[in-house]
Order: C-alpha cells, then sequence, then structure tokens
C-alpha cells in the first residue's frame, strides 16, 4: 500500500490544472523513450477529419447503407421532444385556465436551461411526487451492470485477482520458464533480423517509390513511430511479423505503406487482376477507419480498395469482388460468407494477411471464423499481426501457420500512453447505485465536450442516453444493438461535434482514432487489463494530452492494482473526489426521473413492436407476390450448424464476462476436482445384491419391457429346486393335453413301421399295434358255414 500512496494524489474536482513531476528523475523518465519520437503537434491528416470524405463526400452513408423499403429508425430524441412539447401544451394550457398564477407559472418555467444548472429548481422538485407511483416490483431504469447482469457477475476476490492481471508473456514476466523461453526461441526469427527503431529517422531512408512518399507528404507524416521504423524494413523483405505497440501510435500506416509498396511491383494486366491482400478488422468501425487510411495513402497509385463487413449490402459487395481489388478490409463472418456463396471470389492468389487488434481476434469468440479463413488462405502468404496488447505467446500463435515470425515489440510492458493523466474515483461498498449519480454529476460539473463513456452492457449505455436526453446533455450511443447506419451516424455525429457525449460499449474501445478526444470515463471497470488500456487508448494519442476517469468500486481493486502499476509515469495517476452533497443531489434529481425514463423505454418498446409487426406483415405479402423468384435463389450456406454458432456465441460472451485468466483458473480448479477419485456405487454391498443391482442396470441399458422382465423372473422361480424333505414339483398337465401328447407319440411309431422302399412301391402300409374292435372280423374267424338247404 505504501507504493500505491505514492502513486495515488487527490485534486478537487473543479480543478483541472495538471502538477508538473517533482523529482528530477520523473522528468528524464518523461523525456526518453517514445517522446523522443512522437511530436505533440503531429497531425494525420491536413484537410481535418480523416473520416469526412467517408461519411459526407467519398463515400455517402446514404449511398453504403441502401435501406430501401425499411422505415426510418426510431429515435429516442424524438420521443423525448414529443413528450417536451406535450408537458409545455399542457403547462400552457394550466396557464390560460389560471390567469392568476401567471407569474408563478414564468418564474418556474421561464428558463429552459434550468436542467443544466448544477442547483435544483421547483420543477424538479414537483417531479418527486411523480415517482412515488413507481412500483416496488417494476425494473429500476438506472440498474448498475453488476445489478442487470445478475448474480454471476458478483465476483470474488479470487476473480478479480486472476483478471486484474490479464493473462500476456510479457517480457518482466519472472515466472517464464526455461522451456517457454526456448519454444519461443524455435518459434520465433533470431534478434539479428529485427531493425533498430532509430535506424530510419525519415522514409526517405526506408526506399519507397515515389508516389507513396508523396502521399505520406501530403499526409503530414514527417517522421516515422517507432513502431513504423521498426515494421516498414521487415515487412518489405516478406518476412511474418507480430508487431505490439502503445494506442495511438500509428500501428494501421505500419502495414499499409509495405503493403501498397510490394503492391506498386505486382502483374497488371485485364487477366491478372486479383485480391492480393486482405486486412482482417474485429469490428465495422475499424474497417472504415482502415479503408480511409489505405485510400488516402494510395492516393497516387492505381492500388484498389475495397470494405467488405457486415450491415452494408451484400449485392453491391459481390458486384465490387467481381471486379478483383487489390486489398481487401473485411471482418471474418462477412468475408466467410462471401468464400461460401460468392461464385466467384477465392483468396487462392492472397500474397499478405493482416490481422488488426490481432488478440481480440486470436481469442475464443473468433476462433472457429478464423481457422475457416486461414484454410481458405495459401501457404505461402506473408502474415502480420499488430495490436497494442499483443500477446508472444506460442500456443496462440501457432494456429496462425507463421513462419519464424520477427517480433516487434516497442511497448512489451503494455504501459499506457506518455500524455494520459488516470483518474481513479472511488464507489464506496453499498453506494453502487450512485454510478448514475456520480456520472452525472462529473458531466455536468468537469468534462462537458468530446467525452467517450463506456459502458459494460448495451442496455445500460441506451439507458443512460435517455438520461443524459432528459439533462439536456447532447449525446449519442454506440453498440451491436444499433444498425449500421445508426453506428456511422453517431460516430460522424461525435466527429463533427454535433453531439459532446458519445455512450458506447467495447465495440468502440479497439483502434478507433477519432479526433480531439478529452476524456475516457469508465463507468464499469474492465474484466480485463487489455480491455482498459484499449478503451483509454482512445485519448492521448500521437504525443497529445487526455484523461481518463474510471468508476472504481470495492470488487475493482485488483484491476486498480494493475491499471497503476502499467502507469506511464508516477505523476499520472490521481484520485478525484466528488463532492458529497453534489452526489446526493443528482442522485435524488435521477431518482425523480426514473418513471419518466421507464415510460420511455416503454414507448420505445411498443414503436419496435409496431414496426416489427409491420415488417412481418411486409414480408408475407413479398413471399405471396415473388414466391417463385425467392424460391429459386440459391440458399445461402455456413461453416457451422446452428448449434456451434451458438456455442462459439455463448464462449465469446462468457470470456467477454469472466475475462480470459478467470475462466482458465476455473476451468483448472474444475479439471482438479473432477481428477478426484470418487467411491464406488456398488461399495459396501454384497456380492448378490451387487450382481442383482448389475443385471438391472444391464436390463435398463437393453431398454426391456416390463412384461420381458416379469417373464424372465417367473423363468428364473420356475427353475429353482425344491426345498429338502419337500415333494418334486411337477407341472400340472390338463387330460386333453395328454390324449394329443399320445396321438403324436401313435403317429411318429407308424411312421417308423414302413422303409423307403415301401413309401416308393406305394405299398399300402398295414398298421399294426392298433386294437381291435368288436365288430372286427380277423381271417376266415367269425364266419358262419353254409348248411343244408331246407327241404319244402
Amino acid at each position: 500500500m505504501a507504493i500505491k500512496d505514492e502513486f495515488v494524489m487527490t485534486i478537487d474536482s473543479d480543478t483541472e490544472d495538471v502538477p508538473q513531476p517533482s523529482s528530477s528523475k520523473a522528468g528524464k523518465s518523461a523525456t526518453t523513450g517514445e517522446d523522443a519520437q512522437l511530436n505533440p503537434d503531429f497531425v494525420f491528416d491536413l484537410t481535418g477529419d480523416p473520416y469526412n470524405d467517408f461519411v459526407n463526400d467519398t463515400l455517402d452513408v446514404d449511398d453504403l447503407v441502401q435501406s430501401g423499403s425499411k422505415p426510418k429508425p426510431i429515435s429516442v430524441d424524438d420521443i423525448i421532444e414529443r413528450r417536451k412539447l406535450k408537458k409545455s401544451q399542457e403547462a400552457k394550457r394550466k396557464r390560460d385556465a389560471t390567469p392568476d398564477e401567471d407569474g408563478d407559472s414564468d418564474e418556474s418555467l421561464g428558463e429552459g436551461g434550468s436542467r443544466e444548472s448544477d442547483e435544483g429548481s421547483e420543477d424538479d422538485n414537483e417531479g418527486f411526487a411523480g415517482f412515488e407511483g413507481l412500483s416496488e416490483d417494476e425494473e429500476d431504469p438506472l440498474a448498475t451492470s453488476d445489478e442487470d447482469s445478475g448474480p454471476e457477475d458478483d465476483g470474488s476476490d479470487e476473480a478479480d485477482e486472476s483478471d486484474g492481471e490479464a493473462p500476456s508473456s510479457d517480457s518482466d514476466s519472472e515466472e517464464e520458464t526455461q522451456a517457454e523461453k526456448e519454444r519461443k526461441a524455435a518459434f520465433f526469427a533470431p534478434d539479428s533480423e529485427k531493425v533498430a527503431s532509430d535506424e530510419h529517422s525519415s522514409f526517405l531512408s526506408m526506399n519507397l517509390s515515389r508516389p507513396i512518399i508523396k502521399s505520406i507528404t501530403s499526409l503530414g507524416f514527417n517522421k516515422p513511430t517507432p513502431i513504423q521504423s521498426a515494421t516498414i524494413p521487415v515487412a518489405l523483405l516478406g518476412k511474418d511479423v507480430v508487431g505490439n505497440a502503445v494506442t495511438g501510435s500509428g500501428k494501421t500506416a505500419a502495414f499499409i505503406i509495405p503493403m501498397l509498396e510490394r503492391l506498386m511491383y505486382r502483374e497488371r494486366g485485364k487477366n491478372a487482376a486479383a485480391t492480393r491482400c486482405l486486412v482482417l478488422v474485429p469490428t465495422r468501425e475499424l474497417g472504415v477507419q482502415c479503408l480511409e487510411v489505405g485510400r488516402k495513402l494510395a492516393a497516387h497509385t492505381d492500388i484498389r480498395f475495397s470494405l467488405i463487413v457486415g450491415g452494408l449490402s451484400l449485392k453491391a459487395q459481390e458486384a465490387e469482388l467481381r471486379t478483383r481489388p487489390d486489398v481487401l478490409i473485411a471482418t471474418p463472418g462477412r468475408l466467410i460468407d462471401h468464400l461460401r456463396n460468392s461464385p466467384t471470389f477465392t483468396l487462392d492468389a492472397l500474397d499478405i494477411l493482416v490481422l488488426d487488434e490481432a488478440d481480440r481476434m486470436l481469442s475464443d469468440g473468433f476462433a472457429d471464423e478464423l481457422t475457416e479463413i486461414i484454410n481458405s488462405c495459401p501457404t505461402s502468404r506473408q502474415t502480420m499481426l499488430f495490436s497494442a496488447t499483443m500477446t508472444d505467446s506460442v500456443d496462440e500463435l501457432v494456429r496462425m501457420s507463421l513462419n519464424k515470425p520477427v517480433r516487434l515489440f516497442v511497448d512489451p510492458k503494455r504501459s499506457t500512453a506518455r500524455g494520459l493523466v488516470q483518474e481513479f474515483v472511488r464507489v464506496r461498498a453499498g453506494k453502487e447505485a450512485e454510478r448514475s449519480a456520480l456520472l452525472a454529476a462529473l458531466c455536468k460539473r468537469t468534462f462537458k465536450s468530446k467525452t467517450i463513456i463506456f459502458f459494460r452492457s448495451k442496455k445500460l449505455a441506451h439507458q443512460m442516453r435517455i438520461v443524459f436526453g432528459l439533462l439536456d446533455l447532447k449525446s449519442e450511443e454506440l453498440h451491436g444493438d444499433l444498425s449500421q447506419e445508426q453506428r456511422l451516424r453517431a460516430l460522424q455525429q461525435f466527429r463533427d461535434g454535433a453531439v459532446e457525449y458519445l455512450m458506447a460499449t467495447d465495440l468502440a474501445s479497439r483502434g478507433l482514432d477519432i479526433k480531439g478526444i478529452e476524456t475516457i470515463i469508465n463507468y464499469d471497470m474492465p474484466s480485463q487489463l487489455a480491455q482498459y488500456l484499449h478503451r483509454v487508448g482512445r485519448t492521448a494519442r500521437a504525443g497529445k494530452k487526455g484523461r481518463s476517469v474510471s468508476l472504481v468500486g470495492e470488487s475493482d481493486r485488483k484491476m486498480l492494482k494493475a491499471a497503476i502499476k502499467h502507469a506511464a509515469a508516477e505523476y499520472s495517476v490521481r484520485h478525484r473526489q466528488v463532492p458529497a452533497e453534489a452526489v446526493s443531489k443528482w442522485a435524488t434529481r435521477l431518482d425523480a426521473l426514473k418513471k419518466e425514463i421507464s415510460e420511455i423505454l416503454q414507448e420505445e418498446k411498443e414503436e419496435k413492436q409496431l414496426r416489427q409487426a409491420e415488417m412481418e406483415l411486409k414480408k408475407g405479402q413479398n413471399m405471396i407476390e415473388h414466391e417463385e423468384e425467392i424460391y429459386s435463389r440459391p440458399a445461402r450456406t455456413w461453416f457451422q450448424s446452428g448449434k456451434e454458432k451458438a456455442k462459439a456465441q455463448a464462449t465469446s460472451k462468457e470470456q467477454y464476462e469472466v475475462g480470459t485468466s478467470g475462466a482458465s483458473k476455473k476451468g483448472k480448479e474444475k479439471k482438479t476436482a473432477d481428477d478426484k477419485p470418487k467411491r464406488d456405487k456398488f461399495a459396501g454391498l454384497s456380492r448378490r445384491v451387487k450382481r442383482r443391482k448389475m443385471a438391472m442396470e444391464e436390463d435398463d441399458a437393453g431398454g426391456e419391457s416390463g412384461a420381458v422382465r416379469a417373464a424372465v423372473r417367473s423363468a428364473k422361480k420356475a427353475a429353482k429346486p425344491a426345498k429338502i424333505g419337500e415333494p418334486e414339483r411337477r407341472p400340472a398337465i390338463s387330460k386333453k393335453r395328454e390324449k394329443n401328447k399320445e396321438r403324436k407319440l401313435r403317429g411318429k411309431a407308424a411312421a417308423r413301421i414302413g422303409g423307403v422302399f415301401d413309401k416308393d412301391l406305394g405299398q399300402r402300409r398295414v398298421k399294426e399295434g392298433v386294437r381291435a374292435k368288436k365288430g372286427d372280423v380277423i381271417g376266415g374267424m367269425g364266419k358262419k358255414k353254409g348248411g343244408k338247404r331246407r327241404s319244402k
């Protein structure tokens, strides 16, 4: 705890001055390392927002997302505005009905920004009475993620301890065995093949083509970052690369520049067109970002890029794939869909495979998809893996079929960016329900612009989006329950400054580079250190300064220690205190809004159900009108069955909730418990009872019926010998059965008298042994001799 006290300082919530390091030693450490390579005034794009062209000019959202007959998405803002308009109309009618109280009404409703002020108003006090009508059984719309996800997410100390330190094979790990070191030495290329990061201080010394140099210069890339100067020369040689660097250090350009340079020397011609490069990304938004960076770097070449992600038109993507673009940027699911269902699309000519955010792609959630894609790629390809939390575990990398990869770990300790100030707000035990009030107080008092707020669940992100709308805070949401059009529009509005807050899940934690983000707020602490580093890495990018604020509960102590341990500097970790009066005031105010939040959620649910019913009706009409055309289309196939797909999704969700290390620890404990010898179920029984039970189990396994068992029991009983001293029991035979038996015996004896020759000669058999009857005549006996004739 002594080290922790040295790191953590306390500041007032309204004071934003950053204190300078007190010791000269800390100052020296701040100027060494990456700061020597990163320029704080560096701008990636001189034209402004690097994604402005994607949404506004080059690729409009309306062109990409072809809605067809789909209705406009339901907007929470529209529902809130309708409710506000209805309330204002009711208040106006009340004022017209009671003209004597005009002055008081105008006082209470005069300022439209009363919700924005920190002090409570009479309007707020009137809302308290409405909350009393909320029943106790009704679901709390402001429940925390822990309350919402159930008791399995409460977490124990053991789980937190395993989650705090994400599984990694960092260079500072002392527990690495000698056998593991030998495996890594055999798997990775020797260190002699690496290029020193300070060897290339300019892009001109890397022997790049003039069109690429021109694009780099026009984008404002003056000096390569450490990961770029280390990666580009090695990648140009065609070697496999495993790269790791802090967030915002230019990893996207590090793999796109050598890719473009190699494509400059490809075979050209109509018959030589082929897809030679593939970039796999975990999220659609990251794919959009990589597409724009690639197109800007290839602006002065003839290299074509294509985006293959979910949520966009399948037919448009199939038509684009038929033209065989040089570079594909894809998400795994949509790529596999095209590999199996687009007849002319293959990856047989692939030369370069890149995995951006590779640690996420190598996780269990993407394991099956990644294996399917790798089996479709040629073995002679070049493979490059990049991430801010990249692992060098041989067990995870071996499935990629790498060929002596070069390990380029610019940031092996997985630390945060130098310009990031980390602040932690303590949530005391028993006061988890105050998280919403803490968030509202922080956003109303201090952080009022360019803020991303991360939540653990999509449901809570949507609920807080409604709360911010009711508090007149301009916000948008970004999570997986939205359509692709809604996600792109939310990102664009946040980039343009139309909204100040972005409510997001971990969907937005990886790779997104949005200019000017000032603050990152963690409503829930993530379960893994890697997730935390990616979240806070959305700010303080490319040498600039930023701030992260995390709400830390009692169950997050292990995660807090891990975050402090991996901080870039001692003075960058602080403890923020929010006044108790402000928290209690906002807690009371949010309690008053619970009923209204529940009504908004219910109204939104009803509108969604109406839309769903309309869609089902339209679907039925289309099935009737175009039945032949619909059933004539070939069915789309998938490489997994429904059960396998559901199992993969459940594995991914479980890994996200409990963390990889926690899951592995639980698995080990379960394995050791299963290995214990179990007591035999027949132990302690006599041999006779044991045999009887075993026989009964055999009968149950054979599936015999009750009648068969009864017959077997009766037969066994009849076969038992009689007891000593008792006469032998014989079965009682009826007289009729005895006569039948005698007749059969007689027939058999008569058959034995005649020979085979008699049968053949057709001689009549003589029955012997048959008792003579009274009237039978034997020979001449019994005949009367004739007498003399009587005379007349």
